[in-house]
């Protein structure tokens, strides 16, 4: 209510400055004109006189055309032709007694027809107002919808960010209580205990992180060890886990809970799969301006279908790739292919951004 308020006070405060800025400048362009000619000084009287009325007749214009509003275009028009045809004659009367009352000491013509001469001129000039006055409060009612669909947009993108973003936790969360009740049916209630607790400390990180803005990837690899101890818990000594971070990456601004599930599918692909299990490297590097990620494992590859990999199918990477499309548009880049001498990698590109967590 305070805001609707607040831009029915400005949208007024315009109409009075732009109507009696208006009104001003038709009284400056007749001064100057009248410069051209041998005038007496009272004629400046008589153009400051004819400009306020102007400005006096042309305010009901704005009430008439503000109940005329929502009218058909046709009948917006017809009303506005008759309108300023009116306005103007009643302005243009006035403006002859001016002349003859002031100029002339009081001169009457012979025709009452003549108090009208100049009609056309004065409906020029209110016509013009009326015309303005339209495209005025056409352009601020365009201007306030893309205001308005700007608003939605964000709001929706970000719903989708937030939807994307917490789709993980019950995902990551239903795969890892499946290990635990099996550890649970096994008597394995150390291991599960174990598992239980570096859950409790993912999630409250996890949860702790606004889906809508950045960490920085200190955070984030710290993140992803936390969720790989969990992993470990099960796997023991079949999962091992290397890091090679560049130097002055740690910083780098990146979406939380990114790394997570390129993780999770490789585990699920690559380590759960082989009785030795297997190995998962994350390199990550700057080049130029970009960031660059690298999640890899030796496992046995993926099949190719329909021109892509298989693994790019699950959730994990479809998430990924539609976070990363919603917060960077085209500028980044999401490449699963075989790795050599073999597995998976997945390979991350987005722009370098430096910063603390925002």
């Amino acid at each position: 209510m305070v805001r609707w308020t607040k831009s029915l006070e400005d949208k007024n405060r315009l109409f009075w400055f732009m109507h009696t800025a208006g009104w001003c400048g038709f009284a400056l362009v007749h001064y100057l004109g009248s410069l051209l000619h041998d005038l007496r000084d009272i004629f400046t009287v008589i153009l400051i006189l004819n400009a306020y009325a102007g400005w006096l007749c042309s305010i009901p214009l704005r009430y008439i055309y503000r109940k005329i509003w929502n009218l058909p275009p046709i009948r917006i028009a017809l009303w506005v032709i008759l309108c300023s045809f009116i306005t103007a004659l009643f302005w243009q009367v006035i403006k002859n007694i001016n002349y003859w009352e002031i100029y002339k000491h009081g001169y009457r013509p012979d025709e009452l027809i003549y108090y009208a001469r100049n009609t056309m001129f004065s409906f020029s000039i209110i016509l013009s107002w009326s015309l303005l006055y339209f495209g005025t409060n056409y352009y601020q009612m365009l201007q306030k919808e893309k205001q308005n669909v700007l608003k939605a947009n964000t709001v929706a993108h970000q719903a989708q960010l937030k939807m994307l973003r917490y789709q993980l936790n019950p995902h990551f969360l239903f795969n890892t209580l499946n290990a635990i009740s099996t550890l649970i049916l096994i008597e394995d209630n150390k291991t599960a205990n174990g598992m239980v607790t570096k859950l409790s400390e993912f999630l409250r990180y996890s949860l702790d992180k606004d889906p809508m803005k950045k960490v920085t990837l200190e955070s984030e690899l710290q993140a992803l060890k936390l969720y790989l101890d969990i992993e470990k818990v099960r796997f023991e000594e079949r999962l091992q886990v290397n890091f090679n971070v560049g130097e002055h990456c740690e910083n780098a601004r990146v979406p939380s809970m990114i790394l997570q599930p390129l993780a999770e599918n490789a585990i699920k692909y690559a380590i759960a799969v082989q009785e030795e299990g297997g190995s998962i490297n994350v390199n990550v590097s700057k080049f130029g301006n970009d960031l660059l990620i690298e999640l890899s494992d030796d496992g046995p590859g993926a099949e190719i279908k329909n021109g892509n990999l298989y693994r790019e199918n699950g959730v994990g990477l479809a998430n990924t790739r539609e976070r990363l499309l919603a917060l960077y548009g085209n500028d980044f880049s999401l490449v699963v292919s075989n790795n050599t001498p073999k597995g998976v990698k997945v390979n991350i590109r987005m722009p370098f951004e430096v910063g603390t967590n925002v």
